[in-house]
């Protein structure tokens, strides 16, 4: 794993995680420690209205912090209620945190591959639905990113499970001056929050 992303999830502070944030966490721990118990393959796929921001921020920390404590048998992927274009601060602030970031093309719904290590699979990041052909048609977690989604669709086909990991949007900074400063720390947020729900799985399905 690059230094730079490993010196970054090592220095995450769970006491950050709030004990009202644990308890809306826990069915995710729960969900987790059972089936890592089980050492069953694990698919989590993280949803989100447009699959722009929360639910790729959600997906590249979990399969980072998958390798990074040794997950073998975890496979992350993400989608939306409806496909737009992954928004270019996500990208961004993935680059600055470290991760080898390039554009496999430029269009309204631009394909680029992140790599956490040299000798990694890369990450294909791009705006779909949740149902596209590129994630599981079944045996998949449905992992709600945003409050929005989880009304927008009630029932993920071929889902197993449905667990919420909702967070504010930051798209409401769009276009003012603390935009990537604000991106960067809900990446922050989210990488934490995952921290704590592997961790505390990790721990309890020994």
């Amino acid at each position: 794993m690059y230094p730079k992303i490993k010196e970054f999830l090592a220095s995450l502070n769970l006491d950050e995680v709030s004990d009202s944030r644990k308890n809306q966490l826990q069915p995710f721990v729960d969900f987790l420690t059972e089936n890592l118990s089980n050492k069953e393959q694990i698919n989590l796929n993280f949803i989100c209205t447009h699959n722009s921001r929360r639910s790729h921020f959600s997906q590249i920390w979990a399969q980072t912090i998958a390798e990074f404590l040794g997950f073998n048998k975890l496979q992350c992927y993400s989608g939306g209620t409806e496909a737009t274009a992954v928004y270019t601060s996500v990208l961004d602030v993935f680059q600055d945190s470290g991760f080898s970031v390039e554009k496999l093309s430029d269009n309204q719904n631009s394909v680029s591959y992140l790599k956490f290590a040299s000798d990694a699979s890369p990450i294909i990041c791009f705006s779909k639905a949740f149902d596209h052909s590129f994630n599981p048609e079944n045996n998949f977690v449905a992992v709600m990113t945003c409050a929005q989604a989880n009304e927008a669709c009630p029932f993920v086909p071929g889902a197993e499970a449905r667990i919420g990991f909702s967070f504010e949007d930051p798209k409401v900074y769009d276009g003012f001056a603390e935009e990537f400063e604000k991106y960067r720390e809900k990446s922050k947020e989210i990488a934490t929050d995952l921290m704590y729900v592997f961790t505390k799985a990790k721990e309890l399905s020994k």
